[in-house]
């Protein structure tokens, strides 16, 4: 899912709209509560998006860690174990 999409998403949860290429100046918008996001709402959100993606990953990547130590297996002894 595009960071437009999941911007949009998190301003407007109810919105419906369709877009060309990924740029805010074609999107069209079907259904929508209020004004319409302006472009620096959406740049905003887009950049919320992306720091909350990689919060999570930190968050996942620690939790892994923190698996794998309680259980006295490192991450090659790991991936053999999934492979």
């Amino acid at each position: 899912m595009s960071y437009l999409v999941k911007a949009i998403q998190k301003l407007k949860p109810t919105a419906e709209f369709s877009f060309t290429a990924d740029d805010y100046s074609t999107i069209k918008w079907d259904v929508l509560e209020g004004d319409a996001p302006t472009q620096a709402e959406i740049d905003d959100a887009i950049k919320k998006v992306k720091a909350d993606e990689l919060a999570e990953a930190k968050e996942k990547a620690s939790q892994k860690a923190a698996l794998l130590n309680r259980l006295g297996i490192n991450n090659d002894e790991a991936k053999l174990l999934l492979s």
